[in-house]
């Protein structure tokens, strides 16, 4: 089975290469395309078209849904049930056993790591929705070609928000309690790399392959930093709201970093303590702005500019452009957790980051 996505493959005229190469040398294959972040009742169609086709390796080509999708599939055709029952958080969830087909995975975008991830994103958008992982240590794909040739015609958009998935990944990793020299290493690693290249991947830069390598890198990383060290408030508000509203992963992750980090870093500092978080924000500010001699202080604050900064520049959306109301904030803020967040945050400081970006 080859699940694409439902537009920019077949614009590039890759695809359609691609499967004629499959023709010649496969013997047999079914399409499945996919639009948007893969919901239960997409990745049920799939399955049940794959095992009627007999499907013995799935091959995932596109963003992170598309990624997302496949590696559900390709977890689902050699189980009974629907997938909804091995969905985190669901009514009458039952774990995994592990048991899959081969799985491919070639990311056109550089932004949730899924390539490099043991989890699947399934989500169901509405009043009783909601945005939660299909979860194995099986699942992490058996191949992933990382090509950044593939990600030169990502629109600019697109390219701002996935990025700024990455980065998020890479810096709530960075500060996460249950960080290890291991994932300090890495997610410090593709801070360098995607500060060097982002602004250029925006912008001038956008169909030059060392640029694209530089956040594919960044990208791939990210993903086997979150699987090691877990993430923060961000994506904890990717769960609750984007189970509630139709907004991409990517536009929630750089709307509310730069809030999100702003109250982190004030709740550190009035714990009182010396917080490993709190030097660890500052070195992040140190290396995105290059000014290495900053105090603790500046370098949190340099942080927050430079992440401002990008929010200005690139035109990160608000909240408010996908129906999020400011008498929405609470309700979600209530039901929005991270135990890998660097500080407990009060529902006041929850609210606020929302009420700040609608």
């Amino acid at each position: 089975m080859v699940v694409t996505g439902s537009r920019f493959l077949d614009a590039s005229g890759r695809l359609g290469w691609l499967l004629a190469e499959l023709r010649k040398t496969a013997g047999a294959y079914l399409h499945f395309r996919v639009d948007g972040e893969p919901s239960p009742e997409v990745v049920d169609i799939a399955t049940t078209a794959g095992k009627n086709a007999g499907t013995d390796m799935v091959l995932a080509i596109g963003g992170g849904s598309v990624i997302d999708a496949g590696k559900a599939v390709s977890a689902m055709l050699l189980q009974e049930h629907q997938v909804e029952r091995f969905i985190e958080g669901r009514p009458d969830f039952q774990e995994h056993d592990g048991r899959k087909v081969p799985f491919v995975a070639v990311p056109t975008t550089s932004g949730t790591g899924s390539e490099a991830t043991n989890n699947a994103v399934i989500s169901r958008i509405g009043s009783d929705g909601f945005k939660r992982s299909l979860r194995h240590p099986a699942f992490v794909p058996d191949v992933a070609l990382i090509d950044p040739l593939l990600m030169c015609s990502t629109p600019r958009d697109l390219t701002v928000s996935t990025g700024m998935d990455a980065f998020t990944q890479l810096l709530e990793a960075w500060v996460s309690p249950f960080a290890s020299p291991f994932t300090d290493r890495l997610a410090f690693s593709g801070m360098e790399y995607f500060s060097r290249s982002f602004l250029n991947a925006c912008s001038c830069g956008a169909a030059d392959t060392a640029v694209r390598a530089d956040i594919a890198y960044a990208s791939y990383l990210s993903g086997v930093v979150l699987c090691n060290a877990g993430l923060g408030i961000v994506h904890g508000f990717a769960s609750s709201v984007g189970g509630s509203f139709a907004i991409p992963h990517g536009v929630l992750c750089a709307t509310l970093l730069a809030e999100a980090t702003r109250e982190n870093i004030l709740q550190l500092h009035r714990s009182g303590a010396e917080a490993p978080a709190l030097r660890k924000y500052a070195e992040a500010g140190r290396l995105l702005t290059g000014r290495p001699e900053a105090d603790t202080a500046t370098g949190c604050s340099l942080l927050v500019e430079r992440l401002e900064a990008w929010q200005d520049t690139l035109g990160f959306p608000r909240l408010g452009a996908y129906g999020i109301r400011p008498q929405d904030a609470e309700r979600l803020a209530a039901v929005t957790r991270s135990k890998s967040n660097p500080v407990d945050l009060p529902l006041e400081s929850r609210m606020r980051m929302l009420l700040a970006r609608i």
